[in-house]
């Protein structure tokens, strides 16, 4: 009884599908967090403050420009 068969081995499980969903959920949560940030900051600024609809959109494009230069992707460095 002490020595049961299995079909787990330890190291051997193929991992990538795994590693993908883990990877594609970072991204949808960062990218996710810049559009819901954007498009709050736009409704705040549109219905809360005077600046206008002028005013919100120009204050949402700069942000989302700012979070698309910040959040993209870095190059790996090449060794």
């Amino acid at each position: 009884m002490g020595n049961q068969a299995s079909d787990y081995h330890r190291g051997e499980m193929d991992i990538h599908e795994q590693a993908a969903t883990y990877a594609a959920f970072g991204k949808m949560t960062k990218w996710g967090s810049l559009a819901i940030a954007v498009a709050l900051t736009f409704f705040v600024l549109l219905f809360c403050t005077p600046a206008g609809f002028i005013g919100a959109a120009g204050t949402a494009v700069v942000l989302a420009v700012l979070g698309i230069v910040f959040l993209r992707e870095k190059a790996a460095p090449a060794h």
